[in-house]
This record gives C-alpha cells, structure tokens and sequence, in this order.
C-alpha cells in the first residue's frame, strides 16, 4: 500500500486470497449505524399499542408458537411496515448522493429536480381517477410520472452537470407542485382524505404485496450506482480531467441519473413523499464517513434507512393513538437538521 493511501487513514487487510483496503475509522462508523438500525427496528416491532417482548417477536418471526394476535402484529402489520421504511429510506439516500454528485451540487435532491412531484403526480392522478384500484398500481405509475419528469428536464437543461440542470429541476418541480395543488383542490372530498395521508410520506399503509417490486428496483439501481462510483470520482474533477481518465461522460451521466430517478420514483410511490432524506443523508455520510463515491453511497444509504425508521417509528409512537405521517416529522426535524450540517460544512460548500 502506498504512503499516500496510508496518510489517507487506509489499512490493507486480507480475508484469504482477497485483499482490501479498507478505513478503520469509515468501518465504525458504518458499524454503529448499523447497530443503530437494528437497535431501531428491533424497538420499533416490540412497542405500539400492543407491546410486546422482544423474545416473542422472534418467535413470531421465525414462526414459532406464538399466539396469534402476536403472530398477526409483528409478522402482518409491523414488519413490513419496518422493512419498507428502510428500504424506502436507503433509496432516497442513495438517490440523493448520486444526484449530488452528477450535478456536482450539495444541494440538489429528488425533490429538487422534479423527480419525486413527478411521481407523486402520477400517483395522485391514479389515486384521484381510478380509487379502487390496489396500491400495486402506485409502482409502475410513479415510476412513469418520475421518469417523464427527469426526460423533460434532461432535454430542456441539455446539461446534466451544470447549474442549469438544477435551476431547471427546480422550475419543473414548483410547477408540478402548484398542478398538485390543483388535484386536490378539485377532487372529491373522500378521495382528497386518502390522497393527502399518502402524499404526506406515510407508512400506516405498509404492506409486504409492495416490498418485491420495491427491493428489486433498489438492488437494480444500487448495482448502477455503485458500478459507476469511481467514474464519479473521476467526473467530480470536471470534465477534461474525466475524459483524460478515460471516462466515457455520457454513459456514465445517462447510468448516474437513471438509477437515482427510478429509485425515487419507486419510493415515492411506495411511502409518498418524504422530503429531505435524500438532501441530508450525503451531507451526514460526508461529515461521519468521508471518502470517495463508493464509500458515501454506502454511508448515504445505511443514513437514509436510519433516518425514515426513526420518523415513522416517532411519528407512531409520539401523539399516539394518532398517527403522524414520516414525511411530517422528517420535515419538522430535517429542516434544524440541514442548516447544521450547512453549518459544520460552510467552508467547503
């Protein structure tokens, strides 16, 4: 190993014939979000209205004898209501590293570009037209409405590095919001009540019939990401040095949007529309982690995961037996959150 890569806080280790570099100090903080989010989940399935020990909950996860009212709790209503928030919330966190880093913008999120008011659009429309239809439908009409946005705004800003790019999402992304307010303004009542709960980011709907689906285009749009990590590096140092490195700019562009935009797509038709995550969850992986691409992705996704278990377990546990969507409490809690970090990063942003 190079001194550079010494100096840098890297460490080689060997597992076998593999060889690993590998930071001491990124590996524990990895490590403690993870005992965070396990430590998390596992208070999220034993409280609630119905407490339960946690020696019963994995029992009745691993489908021992259980009475059935507990068996029906953990393993019906809230697991996959644990599952979806971090898979939902690793998603956005993935989505907006990527995004930060194609636009070579701290600032720029799902949100911000359009995308998400994209798929929330598509979903309102569905939930507003066709109300009987199941939330199986959600998934492939966010997506669309998600993809069509981030198509308009590619082919208006012509430039997916640039200031433009992020002025122009921002231009789209009030636009579709104000057609929103528009929906809701003109449509039933009944369904408006149902529409606003969905597009306030809540997880009271949870359902394992989502988590396939919603799992696969995760795992897609995570191999994209991080097989396009290192050209990222290379890009961040503008667009002669990439090329210089062998960099093939479009491709790597066109792969570095399309995983973040059907990644949010497919959230945001899952959980609707939970601001902030993808804003935050780089700034905090960057301040706790460091590193290059790869390694914010990694942080970026395992802080996201954090980050909506914790609004969803909050916004169940704080007014109960009322309900408070995560879109809400990430919201109120985001906002203190991002101007800290802007803070702790001011000389470098």
């Amino acid at each position: 190993m190079s001194a550079l890569a010494r100096a840098a806080g890297y460490r080689q280790v060997r597992v076998g014939p593999l060889s690993l570099r590998v930071r001491p100090r990124a590996a524990a903080a990895a490590m403690v979000v993870l005992i965070l989010i396990a430590g998390g989940a596992a208070f999220a399935l034993a409280t609630g209205s119905l407490p339960i020990p946690l020696d019963r909950v994995l029992a009745a996860i691993l489908a021992r004898d259980v009475p059935p009212d507990v068996a029906h709790v953990v393993t019906g209503v809230r697991l996959p209501r644990v599952v979806l928030a971090l898979l939902a919330g690793a998603m956005l966190g993935l989505s907006g590293a990527a995004l930060q880093a194609l636009t070579r913008n701290g600032l720029a999120d799902p949100g911000l570009v359009g995308i998400k008011e994209g798929a929330s659009l598509a979903v309102l429309a569905l939930i507003l037209a066709a109300p009987a239809l199941g939330p199986g439908w959600r998934l492939p009409a966010g997506m669309a409405g998600g993809l069509a946005v981030a198509l308009v705004v590619v082919l208006v800003a012509r430039d997916l590095s640039g200031v433009r790019f992020v002025l122009v999402g921002i231009g789209v992304s009030w636009l579709l919001a104000s057609a929103l307010l528009v929906f809701i303004t003109t449509a039933d009542i009944n369904d408006v009540e149902t529409a606003l709960v969905w597009l306030a980011g809540s997880l009271h709907a949870a359902e394992w019939t989502l988590i396939p689906a919603l799992a696969l285009w995760g795992v897609l749009g995570a191999v994209l990401l991080f097989a396009t990590a290192r050209a990222a590096d290379a890009m961040l140092l503008g667009d002669a040095a990439a090329k210089g490195l062998g960099v093939r700019l479009r491709l790597a562009g066109a792969l570095g949007l399309a995983a973040p935009v059907l990644m949010t797509a497919a959230a945001v038709s899952c959980v609707g529309s939970l601001g902030f995550v993808g804003l935050i969850a780089p700034h905090m992986a960057r301040l706790v982690i460091g590193g290059g691409q790869a390694a914010v992705l990694a942080a970026s996704g395992l802080i996201g995961a954090a980050l909506v278990l914790l609004a969803d377990t909050a916004g169940r546990l704080a007014f109960a037996p009322l309900q408070i969507p995560a879109g809400i409490v990430m919201t109120l809690a985001g906002v203190p959150l991002f101007l800290f970090l802007l803070w702790r990063r001011r000389d470098q942003i």
